[in-house]
Formats: structure tokens, sequence, C-alpha cells
């Protein structure tokens, strides 16, 4: 495993506490942050019937958003603070249905540029096993762009 930077503690802590009720979308999602670094981060949601699909396992949509969100927070301690970040692609292959407990995303940062950034995604549940594998590219837009 590789070791990740810590961030600033001010800067972490913000991060984990503002992040949920910055968001209304992360509320909507009971969303979380479990833990950030430079070019890792972790995202959690638990199981609910308001996030099921008509065959009552977790919709495809929210397994991504955890995933796609992860990346987005390991990238941050990664940019300058004024930098705006995007997610320009991201594909996910989803492996076993999640329909209980909760999920947890781990990303990690696998090249970063000065234009763009790939992330590397995992998405197990509650047992540890692996629901999602996905790899996304995110812009990094300067501000005097």
């Amino acid at each position: 495993m590789t070791e990740y930077d810590e961030l600033a503690p001010r800067f972490k802590k913000a991060l984990l506490t503002k992040a949920k009720t910055n968001s209304p979308f992360w509320s909507l999602l009971d969303m979380d942050l479990i833990d950030v670094k430079k070019g890792w981060a972790k995202t959690k949601i638990p199981y609910s019937q308001k996030l099921a699909n008509a065959n009552g396992v977790t919709h495809g949509g929210v397994i991504f958003s955890a995933a796609d969100t992860a990346v987005g927070i390991a990238l941050v301690g990664l940019v300058d603070r004024d930098d705006l970040i995007t997610t320009i692609e991201m594909k996910i292959n989803y492996l076993k249905p999640f329909d209980s407990g909760e999920i947890i995303a781990e990303a990690k940062i696998i090249h970063k540029g000065t234009q763009t950034a790939i992330g590397d995604v995992e998405v197990r549940d509650s047992n540890d096993n692996l629901v999602a594998k996905a790899i996304s590219t995110y812009a990094i837009i300067k501000k005097d762009s």
C-alpha cells in the first residue's frame, strides 16, 4: 500500500465536517467522508430503501456518486486552493448488487498532471465484497484560465 501524506489539520477537519452540510446532494444520499489524505479518500453511503431501484437494490447512480465523490475529495489535497476540479469522464463496472449495510468507496489518485488527474476507485460493501470498480478522469482548471 502506498503511503499518502496527511492534509493540513485544519483543512482536513474542514473537509470532514463541512462536506455533508455544504452539499444538499450528500445529505440526500446520506453520504459521509470517512477519511482523506493527499491523493486518497474514503466515502460511505448506507443502504436506504429511498436509494433503491425497482428491484430493491441500490441504484447504480448512488454507487457511481460514492466513487466519483471519493476521487474528487482525494484530488482536492493535491491541487491549489483556487483550482476548480470537475469530472471529465468516468467508467464503472458494477460487480455485485448492494442491498444492506453500507458501501465504502476508496479512491486513489494514480496520476496527476497540470490539467488532468486520474483516479482509481474500489467500492466495497460492509462485508468487504467488491461491489464496483471505477476509473475516472478529472480536469484541473486554474483560476486564471
